[in-house]
């Protein structure tokens, strides 16, 4: 995994900072004045095969958004809960790796979560999950306020956690750009009847929303996927991202606009983190367009074709990148340029 280094500050002899130190630091200030907050699950994924053999490895979708941002240089705080113990301090190393900071707090569950595949002869999975989700009780949001507050998956409607996400979310709404992403877990959370509801209401308070098109037939069985995000864009949202795998995606906008673009062809090794790391590209984009933070609410809504395009273009590049190599494993932005 690629380490991201930190800016080296000069001071000459004299005193005074170098040009170069001197644009390095204010990089840094920038970067820390302009962060994203991302709340959700961090647990260990456990595959266990037929032969006895098995394999753990860092997981959760809102884990994942905040791996890929900070690899593509963005600075990032996670809001997470798992234990400290030996699996957790596994999660924490692999957040530092990628220049992710965990909010303090982040590590006081009793145990670090689990969702095991249990693989028969066939290969043919089976679940267990040993999963809490709660916002930990004591925890401070970073001391400038975020640019952009990003949730999603099981973090956003399990609860105890889920009601505490919401409050979260709309307690930043006056000074952040919130986005979600649903990235349903069928087995984990309740029947759509009784998900949908919670879904929507995170819809409504956000001002990005990225969704699968299998997500919104879940929720929503028998409806065009494409209907239900034009439904969804009349609640609340600037825009509704619908990603359709290796058929590309489309982004409908409250304004009407409906921007379509194509998954780029690769040799696909396997899609894990695939509609995360376009997650994370997406919340990039926005942010390199200036489109995020509340005071940039009204020109997110007012986006025209062509920076919805520039945007979903470079979500799709990303995507394809995870695509093509083993495991959630996100592009840098050196890879990426």
């Amino acid at each position: 995994m690629p380490d991201l280094d930190a800016p080296t500050d000069t001071v000459p002899t004299e005193g005074r900072l170098t040009p170069s130190a001197e644009t390095e630091m204010r990089a840094a200030v920038d970067s820390q004045e302009r962060r994203a907050l991302v709340i959700g699950e961090a647990l260990v994924d456990v595959v266990r095969r037929a032969d006895g053999t098995f394999t753990e490895h860092p997981g959760g979708s809102p884990m994942n958004v905040a791996i890929g941002l900070a690899r593509l240089g963005r600075g990032v705080d996670l809001l997470s809960w798992f234990g400290a113990d030996e699996r957790g301090a596994g999660i924490a190393a692999h957040l530092a790796a990628s220049g992710v900071a965990v909010v303090p707090g982040s590590d006081s569950a009793d145990h670090t979560s689990v969702a095991t595949a249990v693989l028969d002869a066939a290969g043919a999975a089976t679940y267990e999950f040993d999963l809490t989700w709660r916002v930990p009780e004591h925890w401070a949001s970073p001391a400038a306020a975020p640019l952009v507050v990003h949730t999603g998956s099981i973090g956003a409607v399990l609860e105890p956690g889920g009601a505490d996400v919401a409050r979260i979310l709309e307690a930043h709404r006056a000074s952040a750009t919130l986005t979600y992403d649903p990235n349903a877990r069928p087995t984990l959370m309740a029947p759509p009847a009784q998900t949908a509801p919670l879904v929507e209401h995170l819809v409504a308070l956000s001002d990005v929303v990225k969704v699968s098109d299998e997500d919104l037939l879940w929720l929503e069985p028998g409806t065009d996927p494409l209907d239900h995000a034009r439904r969804w864009a009349t609640l609340g949202p600037a825009a509704v991202v619908v990603t359709r795998g290796g058929e590309g995606a489309v982004a409908v906008t409250a304004t009407g606009l409906e921007v379509e673009v194509t998954a780029p062809q690769v040799t696909v090794a396997d899609t894990v983190g695939a509609g995360d790391s376009f997650m994370g590209g997406l919340i990039d984009g926005l942010w390199s367009a200036g489109l995020l933070g509340a005071e940039h609410r009204g020109a997110l809504r007012a986006a025209g074709p062509e920076v919805w395009r520039g945007v979903l273009h470079r979500c799709a590049q990303i995507a394809a990148i995870t695509v093509s190599r083993p495991g959630a494993n996100p592009p840098t932005a050196a890879e990426l340029d």
